[in-house]
């Protein structure tokens, strides 16, 4: 039989992924130009998903098509009851979703932190639809979250299908996640460092030139789509003086507090509503109920909040009337996401910042020893530390002000906000509303940083099997009949059960005065021991409290599997460290 060639009989899509695989391998211009697809995909998902939120609204609430539901001036009362139907729709919907596809769907961040970029498209696509229908029933929610999920999804399944190594794909996920947020507001440089802060955890010289044009071409194609450019068409006063930064600096510090406030109460809403005697099939509809009857009261806590944010800045709102509102829209973005409505909180936290802002600035006036604040001022300061305290990323927030005012002045004093805010909220509270989210699940990670690789390095795939043992019941005689000086380091003791009884080492029972001792007597970390699903920093932590050099690893039943010794996990863990510094940095 006349045998093909491999190269000949290999499809030719096959030859060309192939071929592509190989060109990102070797040039950083073809990751570059892969950078661009996914930029330019996540920029379209992103104007779509816009478009079919914004028709849901027009459909349910019937309103001008030019304008936005959160900037209306009344709802017709029986049309807010299209949130509780759109809540019992997301609960059924969602019922049967998790009855058929069980298993949980992880966002970008979770995605480049703890699965090397890996997303299901299948669970991005049914989270995309969950938040446009949450955003199109009215729901206090945002988009922003189906825009990363879905621009994140974009990045993975293309870096995929192309077998990138898990550096690049890391890089995908993050440029698409943030290709989508540029195309959103229409700012590519939020956009690019929404990515490097919030969804990769760092930028470096191997991802700024694919990220950056990631974001530029989701702009791009989502101006040609008619994506409106997010403009806030204000007149500000420039920020000049020290003691106006100072003030400044301090809205950073009670914009920290507020934010830490909004997540604990998130967390707190959580608890209470899963301790209701509501099935969680119909939390969605009754948490509708409560927040139609806010909706009566002021249609600014529906949505997202962008036209209620651009209406608010323009005009002269009173002190009362602003704390009222900031009390009423937080309320609402916390009943929304408690009792099942899939979102997030990036706009409601920008929209938030504006309302403590504009309060700050009426608040400082009272002071006539303070300089007066402009409050449109305040507000953007606010609404970039606000958000920088919920969603991170001092740089994106500030550089969302920059291209939404064109203000550099503005911009600064909103970074030495976002700065405090920062640092005081990463000092107090040490999460972002998304790694909040994934703390309460019980995962340990703060950040976007590639931490998933440290559980690859459990005690289990790390330990030596074949251990040398004996059992615990056996004279010294026997043991030294069995083990002859140097030919082992220590031995494992196990009980007449074959469970693990401690170590003896080879030297001391080869002492002087071990003569007339048991092995039992001579035994060493007869308590200490490690399961097979420790994690390394776990590891040198038992290692740490036990001052030993080496531990056994045992299952439930205290069945000896295997030893592990603190020089070879030490090792292990450096060595991981490196590659993955080498993979951040794009060294080889």
């Amino acid at each position: 039989m006349v045998q093909v060639p491999t190269s000949l009989s290999r499809p030719q899509p096959l030859k060309w992924l192939a071929f592509v695989r190989r060109q990102i391998r070797s040039s950083e211009l073809w990751l570059i130009a892969v950078a661009i697809l996914v930029g330019a995909t996540a920029g379209a998902l992103a104007t779509f998903q816009a478009k079919i939120a914004h028709g849901l609204q027009i459909f349910l609430f019937a309103f001008d098509p030019e304008q936005r539901l959160s900037a209306q001036a009344a709802i017709v009362p029986w049309r807010v009851l299209a949130i509780p139907a759109g809540g019992l729709v997301l609960g059924l919907g969602t019922w049967l979703w998790q009855r058929y596809s069980p298993g949980g769907a992880v966002d970008p961040v979770e995605a480049n932190a703890l699965h090397g970029g890996r997303m299901s498209g299948r669970d991005s696509a049914f989270i995309c639809a969950q938040t446009l229908l949450s955003n199109g029933a009215g729901a206090s929610v945002g988009l922003e979250a189906a825009y990363a999920q879905a621009g994140g999804a974009a990045g993975s399944l293309i870096g995929r299908a192309l077998a990138l190594r898990r550096a690049d794909l890391r890089t995908l996920v993050g440029a698409g996640a943030g290709a989508a947020i540029a195309a959103a507001f229409g700012a590519p440089l939020t956009g690019a460092f929404y990515a490097f802060e919030i969804v990769i955890g760092a930028y470096t010289v191997a991802n700024i030139a694919p990220v950056a044009a990631a974001a530029l071409a989701a702009v791009l194609v989502a101006k040609s789509l008619g994506a409106p450019t997010y403009l806030l068409g204000t007149s500000v006063t420039a920020v000049q003086t020290w003691p106006v930064y100072g003030l400044y600096a301090l809205l950073g510090l009670v914009t920290a507090g507020v934010g830490v406030m909004m997540m604990r109460l998130v967390a707190l809403a959580d608890q209470w509503t899963v301790k209701m005697p509501i099935p969680p099939v119909f939390r969605p509809a009754v948490g509708g109920l409560l927040l139609a009857g806010i909706a009566l009261m002021t249609p600014q806590t529906l949505s997202a909040g962008h036209g209620a944010l651009a209406l608010d800045l323009e005009a002269d709102l009173g002190l009362k009337l602003l704390l009222t509102l900031a009390a009423m829209k937080a309320a609402a973005s916390i009943l929304s996401l408690s009792f099942g409505f899939r979102g997030g909180l990036f706009f409601a936290a920008l929209f938030l910042g504006t309302l403590v802002g504009q309060a700050f600035a009426h608040l400082a006036a009272y002071a006539t020893f303070l300089p007066v604040l402009d409050p449109t001022v305040a507000a953007l300061v606010g609404m970039g530390a606000l958000g920088v305290a919920i969603v991170g990323g001092p740089l994106t927030m500030s550089f969302l002000v920059l291209e939404t005012t064109g203000d550099f002045t503005v911009t600064a004093a909103t970074l030495v906000a976002s700065l405090i805010a920062s640092a005081v909220v990463r000092e107090t509270f040490g999460y972002s509303f998304s790694t909040w989210r994934l703390h309460l699940r019980g995962e340990t990670i703060r950040s976007a940083h590639d931490v998933g690789w440290i559980r690859t390095l459990t005690a289990g795939r790390m330990m030596r099997t074949g251990a040398p043992s004996i059992a615990a019941d056996a004279d010294l005689a026997e043991f030294r009949r069995r083990f002859p000086l140097g030919g082992t380091k220590r031995v494992v003791l196990t009980d007449a059960a074959g469970r693990y009884a401690g170590l003896v080492q080879t030297a001391a029972a080869y002492a002087e005065d071990a003569a007339g001792h048991s092995l039992t007597t001579l035994a060493i970390n007869r308590d200490a021991v490690l399961s097979p699903e420790l994690s390394i920093k776990e590891i040198m932590t038992a290692f740490d409290q036990t001052q030993s050099d080496e531990l056994v690893v045992v299952d439930d039943q205290g069945q000896v599997l295997g030893v592990l010794s603190e020089a070879y996990a030490t090792r292990r863990y450096a060595d991981e460290l490196e590659k993955a510094r080498r993979d951040l940095t794009g060294e080889t």
